[in-house]
């Protein structure tokens, strides 16, 4: 561990070995897609099908009354008022809600087929008012997107309302205010979504190879909504070409091609196309902040209001609900900074969008953003620095249970900044800004400060109320004759390098060379449990859950070579495929001992079971443990075109033991660029009969390799004392920082002009309407901190409304 081991997986993928699920070939596939509703919100007056079934090739066509399938319901737990539980149905039946969903599955001979009889559909409506923006939603008497519920709001929480808030707002020398409002954005993994699903008879299984994230809860929610028991679905996961979250939570489609291949007895394969992909699959990041924050005059935070409001399209996703964006954002908002007051409303309204799921940071880098800004803000009021106000306020002293009642263990917080700041003044960006200004050009330096809490136990996600509780993870490792080991892990690679990672922990723990650890996962069949992989769990969970399973048979090694050598036990040391007594006694191989464990089991010492295999499990206790990082950006504005240059960006990140370094690195800038992507490119729009805007990427701008810079990566070490390897999580904080430091280094390049920008995407029209902007003479310029206040929105957050 530690060391930046070459990537296992990548001889195999970057020549073109790797086996994806549209690389697969059964015999005797069929191939589907989905006639989509073609309107945001309207009844289904009639489907026919006819036609369809018509068109040579096609060999079946299913609407929801010929699959009769239970419904995908998300819940969270009992009692919880504040939330409104909604069915999904596999496919729509006389209601659609938004453009895309899924109304039928057509099943033919080819891929071309099954897109001709998609177009041979016919479907009438008798349509609805659609609901396409927060405000609509919200609007009195606005059409339900779901009629069991009262309202189109399906969570409404307020929370941790420190007594007397009111009181320290009303008496700070300086409150300051800033509303943002964040684009909905497509999580774009390269890999689209996909399953080939059939029936083995051999296993009397259903087997679905698929696309996912989260192998087991497929197998859950697909033997519940086919009706089979548990034991008759296998999903296994094939190379996946990332997730994001969009693969986290359990998809319809995947549901209605098992459900096709049992009514056909064939195996059926659908793979997204992109432009369904693009439109109709899970969404995220929509959101809305209002937000004010009291300072001192010296520029300590001395609360914070917030009221928060999230889009999240037409239906909860399963399992995470549609509460996922709205409690992550309110119950972490304060991050890195001593906030000593704290209230804050939050709530997930339903639209007629496509639904929206995780996706890598979920709201973080959204909340990170709008704290971001507010010190920024704050600073400027105060005539403080933008870091000099960071310093005074980011905890320092750990462990810290911060107003939200979040505990947080020992990080770098004060120290990354410094090290992120002194990285760019040594680096001349400072004076580089000042000559630049001279010139008549417009360079902006920007910082961002920020955790990322990892390795969420069942406690941390108990305290949501799910009704599904994840958390802990299950390994087996087991050595073969030959001393060479495989390892299971519940979580689930798509591009993490867990092959490299995972072996490296269990090559480690025993002594071994990494080149005799195999790492098998993304099996149902040969994985006990495991809830997969997001919220940055798989290093913290399951390679603790790996280092422990591997010390439990490293304690069977030495038993077993304690009776060849006549030492004690616990006198032998593990290493380089012996097990050795240092005082001299002598050593045993390790392939001598599986001889005996296996083939001369008479040998055994009395109580040693025959075999080699261990298990463990592993759960983080209490409110799992924060990486910490800060990120840095240079950008140049410039005039005419708007276009938003990044010249230099920095990243200084602590996400404890570094398994791999390399792999850290990699999963950082990915993450950065995925953040730079939300500030300044992407973005799903809708027009006002529910549209999405975004069918292809000649319309959704997704950045390329030209407009993200070189990222220059420190690394800071603070061990973990949660986990069994001192590890963090690291997979989301490029995301997570990368928006609010992109938007800071624009804003401070626009200083000059008066206009402040808080809302992302950050076009290049907008960029360049601010640079044509001239600074407000004296009369129209901003009061003093100390003679004014931000206003608030009526007396709480219970009352606080969106604005336009």
């Amino acid at each position: 561990m530690g060391a930046s081991v070459g990537r296992r997986e990548d001889p195999r993928l970057l020549s073109g070995r790797g086996c994806f699920t549209d690389d697969l070939e059964v015999p005797g596939t069929l191939h589907a897609q989905f006639v989509r509703a073609t309107v945001a919100h309207a009844t289904v007056t009639s489907l026919d099908l006819s036609a369809v079934r018509q068109v040579p090739g096609v060999v079946a066509a299913f609407d929801a009354e010929d699959l009769a399938l239970a419904d995908i319901t998300a819940r969270l737990g009992r009692p919880l008022t504040e939330f409104v539980p909604t069915g999904m149905p596999v496919l729509a039946r006389e209601r659609v809600r938004y453009a895309g969903e899924p109304l039928a599955v057509v099943v033919a001979r080819d891929p071309y087929a099954a897109e001709d009889g998609v177009e041979a559909a016919k479907v009438t409506y008798e349509t609805r008012p659609p609901v396409v923006s927060e405000e609509a939603a919200l609007a009195p008497g606005a059409p339900l997107v779901h009629d069991e519920a009262s309202a189109n709001t399906l969570l409404d929480v307020s929370m941790f309302a420190t007594e007397g808030i009111d009181d320290v707002f009303d008496e700070a020398p300086c409150v300051v205010r800033v509303e943002t409002r964040t684009g909905r954005q497509n999580a774009l993994p390269l890999e689209t979504r996909g399953v080939l699903a059939g029936w083995d008879d051999r296993e009397d299984q259903l087997l679905m190879r698929t696309s996912t994230q989260v192998p087991h809860q497929v197998r859950t929610t697909a033997a519940r909504c086919l009706g089979l028991d548990e034991r008759a679905v296998r999903v296994v996961v094939p190379d996946m070409g990332g997730g994001f979250g969009l693969k986290c939570v359990v998809g319809r489609e995947e549901i209605a091609v098992g459900a096709a291949a049992l009514r056909l007895d064939r195996p059926v394969k659908w793979i997204e196309d992109r432009k369904d992909a693009l439109t109709a699959s899970f969404l995220a990041r929509e959101q809305h902040y209002d937000v004010r924050a009291a300072f001192d005059g010296d520029g300590r935070i001395l609360g914070l209001d917030a009221g928060i409001v999230c889009d999240m399209g037409a239906y909860s996703c399963y399992p995470f609900t549609a509460g996922i964006e709205p409690l992550m954002a309110s119950a972490e908002m304060p991050g890195v900074y001593k906030v000593p007051a704290y209230r804050v409303r939050a709530r997930a309204v339903t639209t007629n969008k496509a639904p929206t799921a995780p996706y890598r940071g979920v709201s973080r880098p959204q909340y990170v953003m709008v704290m971001e800004r507010i010190f920024e803000r704050a600073a400027r009021e105060l005539g403080l620095g933008a870091t000099e106000i960071r310093r005074r306020n980011l905890i320092t002293r750990f462990p810290y249970t911060g107003v939200n009642n979040v505990t947080y263990d020992p990080g770098s917080y004060l120290e990354s900044l410094n090290l992120c700041e002194s990285a760019l003044t040594e680096e001349g960006w400072y004076a580089a800004k000042e000559k630049a200004a001279a010139e008549g050009r417009h360079i902006g330096i920007g910082y961002s400060c920020f955790s990322e809490r990892t390795g969420y136990g069942s406690g941390a996600f108990a305290q949501r109320k799910m009704e599904v509780v994840p958390g802990f993870d299950i390994s087996e490792v087991r050595m073969d004759t030959s001393g060479a080991l495989v390892v299971t892990t519940g979580t689930m690679s798509h591009g993490q390098s867990h092959e490299t990672t995972m072996a490296q922990i269990a090559a480690d723990e025993l002594g071994l060379d990494i080149a005799q650890v195999r790492i098998h996962q993304g099996d149902t069949d040969r994985i006990t449990y495991g809830w997969g992989t997001f919220a940055s769990r798989s290093i913290a969970i399951g390679g603790s859950a790996v280092r422990l399973a591997a010390g439990k048979l490293g304690e069977k090694l030495k038993t077993i070579a304690a009776s060849v050598l006549e030492v004690p036990a616990e006198e032998l040391e593990l290493g380089e495929g012996l097990v050795t007594h240092p005082a001299g006694g002598g050593s045993v191989a390790y392939q001598e001992i599986a001889d005996i464990a296996y083939l001369r089991s008479h040998l055994l010492p009395k109580g040693a079971e025959p075999g080699l295999t261990a298990t463990a499990t592993f759960d983080v206790t209490g409110d799992g443990t924060f990486s910490n990082a800060t990120h840095g950006a240079v950008v140049e504005l410039h005039e005419g075109t708007g276009q938003v240059e990044i010249l230099r960006y920095v990243c200084v990140e602590d996400c404890g033991v570094a398994i791999n370094p390399k792999v850290v690195e990699g999963q950082t800038r990915g993450g950065i660029a995925q953040g730079i992507a939300g500030a300044l490119f992407e973005q799903v729009t809708y027009d006002e009969q529910g549209a999405p805007s975004a069918v292809s990427f000649m319309e959704y701008k997704v950045p390329t390799a030209m407009e993200i810079p070189e990222v220059s990566i420190h690394h800071l070490e603070t061990p973990c004392a949660f986990t069994e390897t001192g590890a963090k999580g690291v997979g989301e904080g490029g995301t997570i920082g990368a928006p609010a430091a992109v938007i800071n280094a624009v804003n401070d390049g626009l200083l000059h002009t008066g206009v402040e920008l808080n809302d992302t995407p950050i076009t290049p029209e907008t960029v360049a309407d601010a640079l044509a902007a001239t600074v407000p003479d004296a009369a129209s310029a901003p009061a003093p901190a100390a003679a004014r206040r931000a206003p608030r929105t009526a007396e709480s957050p219970e009352h606080m409304e969106p604005t336009s």
